[in-house]
């Protein structure tokens, strides 16, 4: 490409095509000119400004660049409809609140499987598919209120991840401010309720000087085993290690382009690294450098997980999963079958089963007994951005209760699959936006969703239904429970996380 770079950020050059890229060359030029020909309007400037930096805080928000346009596009339609439904309800407000909602949620699911009503109730696939009818009328005895949310503010870009430490009180958090925070989360906060002292907090500077700079995007968090060490993946390229003191301990560089996950083994001696860069690297912590770099992937990769201490699974861009051991130059098993690309691949807690999740709408469950999937989950009707295995059934702690998976999506559902039969348990319907994270609580009975609908759902999945529910000023990225499953923590859009005391 022919043209002068220091118009571009580094962020464009990997995110745009050649097109767009020089498009924006042209733009900026022509800006340039029309400075030196005459003082621009101040006003028209700053639009200008503003449009290029809501393009670039889209970029962020989604490491799945070139559809969010697309997107867009699709929530407001879907806006556009719930503004017609506002309408027509004002209509209907003299019949009772109940059947008005009802209504609505009928309407909200129109994609969903065709329902029938029996005994005033709706009936779905199951249950539960009909969560949110019973929880509207009691959405207020639900909703969580702020003497029980503490705000951690002192980003100055959005959060895009949180992680508990798994033996103290310290959490994590990862922003587009090119830091990493660390926050000292005391019982005590709550009772004062509202924000955070600043006493509270470490900042891990990923730039010298100035933050803020997009390059520096801390895009993935993870502690060790032993909550001594916190990883942090970032924009440039580099993972960090730092101590709970907020000291850099190791910088790790070799890979080309931006870390989108990376993961502690539960020993704790290896790190392991998923970039833009199509390859996934294993770091010998103690040594300080990397041990073994894995280029399989034709496409960025997108996620990583350990399976045992040796050996993990890669997903990425290009439909494929490989399986992958310390030591071997061939993945030990390649998993084919998807067709778009894999945002996550999570290994059940035997490390028995992989699930994976798709843009091309379905879960699906391997095992390495064979090449082909185990069971395809085909109940979503958009892009599934996440999935979570619940921490149930034999080999966890709570070995009595069935093990789950649960599935997050931009079609505003989260759903819930047994694994045996590779069946729908339970649709979650309380989202009127893309879910983009989901975590069990430690002892399996409550699942946390966040959404950009900016909401929080806390869902008891006895009950299959809403039990608590908090609303912040930004779409969520990351919802995370602490190990005593006594809080949560949410990471938003505006800059801010909070943690909900939830005690049941």
């Amino acid at each position: 490409m022919d043209e002068d770079f220091s118009f571009l950020q580094p962020l464009d050059i990997i995110t745009k095509d050649v097109n767009q890229l020089r498009q924006m060359v042209k733009e900026k030029r022509k800006n340039i000119q029309k400075d030196r020909n005459k003082d621009r309007d101040k006003d028209k400037d700053k639009e200008v400004e503003r449009e290029h930096e809501g393009e670039r805080g889209r970029i962020r928000e989604k490491e799945r660049t070139e559809k969010e346009k697309e997107r867009e596009k699709e929530r407001e339609k879907e806006r556009e409809k719930e503004r017609e439904k506002a309408e027509s309800n004002k209509e209907r407000e003299k019949q009772p609140e109940e059947l008005a909602y009802r209504d609505m949620v009928l309407d909200q699911e129109d994609k969903d499987v065709a329902r029938h009503e029996e005994n005033g109730t709706l009936a779905g696939p199951e249950p539960m598919d009909i969560a949110t009818t019973s929880t509207l009328a009691s959405q207020d005895a639900c909703e969580i209120h702020s003497s029980e949310v503490t705000i951690l503010e002192g980003h100055t870009s959005e959060v895009c991840a949180c992680a508990w430490s798994p033996t103290g009180s310290l959490l994590a958090s990862g922003s587009g401010d090119s830091t990493a925070r660390i926050w000292t989360i005391s019982d005590g906060l709550f009772k004062s309720g509202g924000k955070n002292s600043p006493l509270n907090v470490l900042v891990l500077k990923h730039v010298k000087g100035r933050t803020n700079e997009k390059s520096k995007d801390v895009t993935t968090l993870d502690w060790n085993g032993e909550g001594t060490l916190l990883a942090t993946g970032s924009y440039d390229g580099q993972a960090r290690i730092w101590n709970t003191t907020g000291d850099l301990r190791t910088t790790l560089s070799k890979h080309k382009g931006p870390i989108f996950s990376l993961k502690w083994n539960k020993k704790g001696d290896y790190l392991l690294t998923g970039s833009c860069d199509k390859t996934a690297i294993v770091w010998d912590v103690k040594a300080e450098e990397w041990k073994q770099q894995f280029e399989f992937h034709t496409g960025p990769t997108l996620d990583v997980d350990w399976r045992n201490n040796v050996s993990f699974a890669t997903s990425s861009t290009d439909h494929m999963i490989y399986v992958c051991k310390i030591g071997e130059t061939r993945p030990i098993k390649t998993f084919a079958g998807h067709q778009g690309e894999v945002n996550c691949v999570k290994w059940d807690p035997t490390g028995s089963l992989l699930a994976s999740c798709s843009d091309d709408i379905t879960a699906k469950i391997w095992c390495m007994k064979q090449d082909k999937y185990v069971h395809d989950l085909r109940e979503h009707s958009k892009e599934i951005y996440a999935i979570r295995w619940s921490p149930t059934g034999p080999g966890t702690n709570n070995p009595n209760q069935q093990l789950v998976l649960a599935s997050a999506s931009f079609d505003s559902t989260v759903k819930l699959w047994d694994v045996e039969q590779g069946k729908l348990l339970y649709s979650l319907n309380g989202h009127r936006d893309p879910v983009y994270s989901v975590a069990f609580s430690p002892n399996g009975e409550y699942l946390a969703s966040g959404s950009l609908d900016k909401s929080m759902h806390v869902w008891s999945l006895k009950e299959g239904k809403i039990v608590k529910t908090y609303t912040g000023n930004g779409g969520i990225f990351e919802v995370c429970w602490n190990k005593e499953g006594d809080k949560i923590a949410a990471c938003f859009a505006n800059n801010t996380l909070c943690v909900l005391d939830f005690r049941m």
